[in-house]
């Protein structure tokens, strides 16, 4: 996370304690810093998802502190990687390789500094342990070079370049310009209320913002456990492009619903508060443990069911299907950078062959005049816009349901096919908003 108070004068940080911590028996904080390396490793060079990843790499670190710290450094080193290379390449004799341990140390320590406020002396101090027989003198004269000199990033981070190609070509160049600015900035958090008549009494109590109806936005940090209605479950965390494919359901007044891909139950929890009886199914049983835990809390009821959509049906047809597919998840990246990196076109190609076979496989379980909503957290049109104009050329007993006035938050235009498609830039001095797609089907 980053900070935005002033940075102090180094003079005035004070040094980490030292105490005893996992990996190392003398100095502070390098099992935290151990565990962020092999969460790079494990993004970078294996391709998992940063968030799954932690777990196993912060195995033995038994303070939060220390697994938030981990997770910070090899976050904001996912964001700022190319111009923490750039700085490197500045002060070493030879080009250091891509996959060298050498220059994922000194990203790491550079970071520290600079985005993290860590005093110079305690980065340092971490660093060269991790290099285990490598070259320290190499990282350690690096360091000293670049910290001498006050090395600083830049405002906003360079992008990948495979990033800029794509997404310009999609987008335009204004649109990666607002990608960089999301990335230097600390994404606020959202909160759907169960009950919208309650907005103006929980924008009150959680000092927030309100963009919509049964939306409050908080952009100060703070522990959500904590905070009033929490435990009650009268609003849960949800971005607010996350809320809108529910939203766009409607009443259900007792009206039958299946979730498809449902955990982590955010959309369930919607559908359920606006009086739909539904069916959430998922494959993972582990994310399903999570659901039954959030639907505990928030005192909404809906039947769960662990099966896989590609081969799971419903015995009967039913009023509304809300399926949230599986995606490449390009259009989270302000809380989960590593998919600037994992998201390739190989897996965006394989992401839309599955989203097809979803839409085909669960079009026929919905009943005449009802609803198919279909959604991703994706910035690529080849898993949106081209998806559903592919599923209505094939499927002539759809139509797709513009939103009506009061559906959406104002700022989020439809676009040409009467879809949503939220992009970065968008609401952007309220905090912005996740990258997704949406588009609301009529069974005629």
């Amino acid at each position: 996370m980053t900070s935005t108070s002033p940075t102090p004068p180094r003079h005035q940080r004070r040094a980490h304690p030292r105490r005893r911590s996992a990996g190392d028996n003398t100095i502070a904080g390098l099992g935290a810093r151990r565990a962020a390396l092999r969460l790079l490793d494990a993004v970078l060079r294996r391709g998992e998802p940063l968030e799954i990843a932690l777990h196993a790499a912060t195995q033995g670190l038994e303070d939060r502190a220390d697994k938030a710290l981990a997770h910070a450094i090899a976050a904001d080193v996912l964001r700022w990687m190319a111009d923490l290379d750039a700085l490197i390449d500045s002060a070493t004799p030879q080009i250091l390789p891509e996959d060298a341990k050498a220059r994922m140390v000194l990203r790491m320590a550079l970071v520290q500094v600079i985005r993290l406020e860590t005093p110079p002396h305690a980065a340092i101090a971490t660093a060269l342990p991790l290099m285990d027989g490598g070259p320290r003198r190499l990282v350690h004269g690096v360091l000293g070079t670049l910290l001498r000199a006050e090395a600083s990033l830049p405002e906003t981070p360079t992008l990948p370049e495979h990033i800029v190609a794509r997404w310009s070509a999609q987008w335009g160049e204004e649109m990666t310009q607002a990608v960089a600015r999301a990335l230097a900035r600390r994404a606020p958090i959202d909160v759907t209320l169960a009950d919208p008549n309650e907005t103006a009494h929980f924008d009150d109590v959680l000092a927030g913002d309100t963009l919509m109806p049964g939306h409050v936005r908080i952009s100060h940090a703070i522990s959500v456990p904590g905070l009033p209605g929490y435990k009650e479950g009268r609003w849960w965390v949800q971005d607010l492009a996350a809320s809108l494919p529910a939203r766009l359901a409607g009443a259900g007044a007792g009206r039958s619903a299946i979730d498809l891909c449902a955990a982590p139950g955010g959309k369930t929890m919607q559908l359920a508060a606006q009086g739909w009886a539904v069916t959430a199914i998922d494959k993972s049983a582990k994310r399903l443990e999570r659901m039954a835990d959030n639907m505990k809390r928030s005192g909404l009821s809906a039947q769960v069911a662990q099966g896989d959509a590609l081969t799971w049906e419903p015995e009967n047809s039913v009023d509304l299907i809300l399926l949230d597919a599986p995606c490449s998840a390009t259009g989270i990246f302000r809380r989960h950078p590593d998919v600037l990196y994992r998201a390739g076109e190989r897996m965006i190609g394989e992401m839309a062959e599955q989203q097809s076979l979803l839409l085909n496989r669960c079009a026929p379980w919905v009943k005449p005049g009802g609803m198919l909503i279909y959604a991703t957290c994706s910035l690529e049109q080849s898993e949106g816009e081209e998806q559903i104009e592919r599923f209505l050329a094939s499927h002539p007993d759809y139509r797709v349901e513009s939103p009506r006035e009061g559906e959406l938050p104002a700022s989020i235009p439809t676009n040409a096919q009467g879809c949503i498609r939220t992009l970065p830039g968008m609401l952007e001095e309220q905090g912005g908003v996740d990258g997704f797609f949406i588009a609301r089907l009529i069974r005629k």
